[in-house]
């Protein structure tokens, strides 16, 4: 599972229509520019590609000032809607999810009912006491890991990231329970999105004016100088 897929969705969801440059502005406020794949090329490109499978919806709503392809707006529609809680519940249920699809997940949990939310990160933390378990069981020798010579520290690292990632996904679920956020149908949620006159202090590269208003949605955008 990519973290990209998710990212997007959630990110035009939250929007209701948004432009490439939108979308990024937001991925690059989060910091997962940095956490995840979501770099200015894969946004446009992953963008476009979920308008070809019909999980958005593509309107070009002005001609370009300098003569390129219109500024292109998306709009999630209801199978980008279904596959965005498909892939949410599953990025925070697994178990086995990198740490970018599960960051993804943690952004946008607030979309689902706070008891939900709760059931999946408890599915998620028997995930990790089975699998740590299967490792404990199976590949600890009686005498202890040294047995293994340098090869033990291998298990000994996975251990102790089950456990790690036990003990704060139960942190969360306490702090759910506890009444923290706004979840679904509670409510105002925290608005997670900028303005779009905000300017974004984590921005990678400053764009044109002409980029603002999205005429390089259609179009390869600028690399970092």
């Amino acid at each position: 599972m990519s973290a990209i897929r998710l990212l997007i969705l959630g990110a035009v969801r939250q929007h209701g229509r948004a432009h490439g440059y939108q979308v990024r502005n937001d991925l690059e406020f989060w910091g997962a520019h940095e956490w995840s794949n979501a770099k200015p090329g894969s946004i446009y490109h992953a963008l476009k590609q979920m308008a070809k499978q019909g999980l958005l919806v593509a309107h070009d709503v002005a001609p370009s000032t300098v003569g390129g392809p219109p500024r292109v707006e998306y709009e999630i529609n209801d199978k980008g809607t279904e596959e965005y809680f498909t892939l949410l519940r599953e990025a925070l249920s697994s178990h086995e999810q990198k740490t970018d699809v599960l960051s993804a997940g943690i952004g946008f949990i607030v979309d689902l009912p706070r008891a939900e939310a709760v059931a999946l990160l408890e599915e998620r933390v028997a995930g990790l006491e089975r699998w740590r378990s299967s490792v404990t069981e199976y590949y600890t020798p009686k005498e202890g890991l040294e047995q293994l010579g340098h090869i033990g520290e291998i298990m000994n690292m996975w251990v102790h990231s089950a456990d790690a990632g036990a003990e704060w996904t139960r942190g969360l679920i306490e702090r759910i329970e506890g009444g923290a956020y706004t979840f679904a149908g509670e409510g105002e949620p925290f608005v997670g999105v900028l303005a779009d006159d905000a300017p974004n202090p984590y921005a990678t590269h400053p764009e044109a004016e002409d980029d603002i208003h999205g005429s390089r949605d259609d179009a390869t955008p600028p690399r970092p100088g």
